[in-house]
Parts: C-alpha cells; sequence; structure tokens
C-alpha cells in the first residue's frame, strides 16, 4: 500500500516536472524575439516564425500597439501544432490584433486572414500586417477596423461570414468591454468554429471572465505557462440545449 510519504514525494517530483517542461516551453518561445543588432532611423522588434524574419513596430503611446507575450505563445502553438491545427486556406479572424504579429504569423501559415483592432491603432496594425506579408504569402490579409458591441452583426453577417478560427491574445485584461467582447465572440463563433485564445492572469477579472466564458463555451487548456502567467485556451460553442441549461443552472 502506498504511504502518505511515497504520495507526497510523487506530487513534489510531478510538480517539478511540471515546473521544468513550463520554464523549458517558456524560454523556447521568449527566444523567438530578437532584437536589431544597430539602432536605426525606425524602432523594431524580430521575430522568427515559419523560418522568416518578422519585423514588428511598436507604438508606445498606444497600449494596443504594443507586443504582449501572449502573442508569441499563440504563434509558436501555431507553428508547433501545424499538423493538428492546419492553418491553410482557412477563413481566420483575430480579435484586437494590436501589432499584428499572430495575424502575420496565420497568413504565413496559409490562412485567410482577417485582422481586426480599434481605429487608433489600425494604421500600426496595417503597416506591419502588410510589410510582413508582402509577396510571401498566398493571401493578402485583410485589416479592418472592429469596436466590440458596435455593429458586429452589421460588419460580419453570420451568413456570409463563417470562420474556422478566431484567434486572440491578451484581449482580457480591466478594460470596460468584456461583455461586448464575450458578444463578439458569441457571435462570430458559430458551429464548426475554433476559438484559439492565449491570455495573461493578472487580476480578478480575467478569472471572472473565464468562468462566463464557460457558460458558453466548452473550454479546453492548450499550455499553461506560469512562468509567463499565461494560458493558452481551445474553445468551441455549445449546443443551444447545453448553453440554456447552463444560463438556467446559473
Amino acid at each position: 500500500m502506498e504511504t502518505q510519504q511515497s504520495k507526497a514525494m510523487k506530487e513534489d517530483s510531478t510538480t517539478k516536472e511540471k515546473a521544468a517542461v513550463d520554464a523549458e516551453l517558456a524560454k523556447a518561445i521568449m527566444a523567438r524575439c530578437f532584437h536589431p543588432s544597430l539602432i536605426g532611423p525606425e524602432a523594431w522588434e524580430g521575430y522568427v516564425f515559419s523560418d522568416l524574419e518578422i519585423r514588428i513596430k511598436e507604438s508606445t503611446d498606444l497600449y494596443g500597439a504594443v507586443l504582449w507575450p501572449s502573442a508569441m505563445v499563440l504563434c509558436h502553438f501555431l507553428e508547433s501544432n501545424r499538423d493538428k491545427y492546419n492553418l491553410t486556406d482557412k477563413n481566420v479572424i483575430e480579435l484586437g490584433a494590436g501589432t499584428g504579429l499572430v495575424s502575420i504569423v496565420s497568413s504565413l501559415l496559409g490562412a485567410k486572414v482577417t485582422s481586426t483592432d480599434l481605429p487608433d491603432v489600425l494604421g500600426n496594425l496595417k503597416y506591419n500586417v502588410m510589410r510582413n506579408t508582402k509577396d510571401r504569402c498566398k493571401y493578402i490579409p485583410l485589416v479592418t477596423e472592429l469596436i466590440w458591441g458596435q455593429e458586429v452583426e452589421q460588419r460580419f453577417p453570420r451568413a456570409t461570414h463563417c470562420f474556422d478560427y478566431i484567434l486572440a491574445a491578451d484581449v482580457v485584461y480591466a478594460h470596460p468591454y468584456l461583455e461586448e467582447l464575450m458578444d463578439a465572440f458569441d457571435h462570430l463563433c458559430q458551429e464548426n468554429t475554433q476559438i484559439l485564445w492565449a491570455m495573461r492572469f493578472r487580476l480578478d477579472p480575467e478569472n471572472s471572465f473565464v468562468d462566463r466564458f464557460r457558460q458558453r463555451f466548452h473550454l479546453e487548456e492548450l499550455y499553461d505557462l506560469p512562468t509567463l502567467s499565461i494560458k493558452l485556451y481551445r474553445a468551441w460553442r455549445k449546443d443551444k440545449r447545453t448553453q440554456d441549461q447552463g444560463e438556467a443552472a446559473a
């Protein structure tokens, strides 16, 4: 019979193994980033995905125009799991695309990408996306404005806009539009759509959003990276009957 001490030792060993795997994966992801050896007239950060150098221009005066590690986590996952999550010829939309890294990598992996964000970051987003995808991709990405809660249904009617994947990195934090974001996920995610969503945990709003998200969607954890305080989820919508039962129970 297994003793309490042996159980504790096994649990401690498992915890250490998980921590080592987490640290190694986090190290591999962060190694994707490099800085220019010489300072030129334009500040940029470099990333390597699909064996290509990607140059990202940030705009430090705009919160949404700075690249956060969650985007690198999602890009690493997409490239490392391209057999299972094959983006070739798939319709993909990114919410809150920011500096555009996820949209760029998705395009390099063969997707038909719609890259969306707020009007004030659209100029920088379009610059990065076009600069890094020109003559490199099968499909030219579409960069367009999307304000959650405003005209999502009119801009992306479900009858004509069916997405295979919804991608999102660091769209959940302490901003006042979490309900609008939830509704955008709900509208864009159809029966055969998969959501791949990387999220950095900071404060309570993130945790409560995940709880509410589970009421509408099935949620699977793909990565848990305590070193970076980031989790990566896959989600898909519940059927209507299951969703109604969950809402009634809540």
